[in-house]
């Protein structure tokens, strides 16, 4: 057990060994949660990054994925073909 100080701030350090034996790594994100009991938790946060398109990235997607004229056609068919045969 160790005994740590909070700062004027409310910052606190947790030391390296402590870190270490949680398997956290210096400059890892985690997530603070009070609990009933007074007690706080520190638990690993997982960020995942996310992209924000602009309506011009979009457009190039749907460009991408247009379908040609002629597969169109024949995916059309066959999707007739099959709700005649339900």
């Amino acid at each position: 057990m160790e005994t740590v100080k909070i700062g004027k701030k409310g910052q606190v350090t947790i030391p390296r060994r402590v870190l270490e034996q949680a398997g956290l790594p210096a400059e890892s994100q985690v997530i603070i949660e009070s609990e009933p009991d007074g007690s706080i938790r520190l638990r690993p946060a997982v960020v995942y990054p996310i992209e924000l398109y602009s309506d011009e990235r979009i457009a190039d997607f749907e460009r991408e994925n247009r379908l040609p004229g002629s597969f169109r056609e024949r995916v059309g068919q066959a999707v007739n073909r099959r709700a005649k045969n339900k």
